[in-house]
């Protein structure tokens, strides 16, 4: 009987350390577009942090403060549906066509929520723009509130960067 209570006991355990363990799960999502434009061309497009006119989600982008090429640098971005975004500037690398940033505050389903846009040559006229991100869902519960749970902040952070690539392609070539 012992044997079995002591069984139980651990299975019980291991359970509960899996059930916390995905409370706070990173999510990773990375998206990619081939664009035929060199990658200079793209860079200048979408590498101003004070600038993300680029995507059709967003209407305004307004640096509060710092200055929009150094690491910082905040912006508010506002969606097209009045909605806003508070983001931090981590790094920006001019010659290697990158820049990392960090939502602080959003409308978004999503915290802890750190990003790299990058553009890179894939050939003569032609290149990569690859943005990939690390985030939790905003709901830490188990399971996450309806809207604010993994499904959703895959699904919002996915659609985001599908459309933004999409535009980048259209605007670019």
């Amino acid at each position: 009987m012992s044997k079995l209570f002591t069984a139980l006991f651990v299975s019980m355990i291991a359970l509960t350390n899996n059930a916390s363990a995905a409370i706070d799960e990173t999510i990773r999502y990375k998206d990619t577009i081939e664009v035929n434009a060199p990658a200079d061309k793209v860079w200048a497009k979408i590498g101003n942090f004070g600038d993300m006119s680029w995507h059709p989600a967003i209407a305004k982008t307004a640096i509060t403060s710092g200055k929009a090429d150094e690491a910082g640098a905040t912006r508010v971005l506002t969606t097209q549906d009045g909605g806003a975004i508070n983001e931090v500037l981590i790094n920006q690398d001019a010659a290697g066509m990158s820049l990392k940033y960090e939502i602080t505050e959003s409308v978004l389903p999503v915290r802890e929520y750190g990003a790299t846009l990058k553009v890179e040559s894939a050939g003569e006229g032609k290149s990569i723009v690859t943005w990939r991100a690390m985030f939790k869902r905003k709901d830490p519960a188990n399971p996450g509130a309806k809207g604010q749970d993994d499904a959703a902040a895959k699904e919002a952070i996915s659609g985001i960067f599908r459309s933004g690539l999409e535009n980048i392609k259209k605007i670019s070539e």
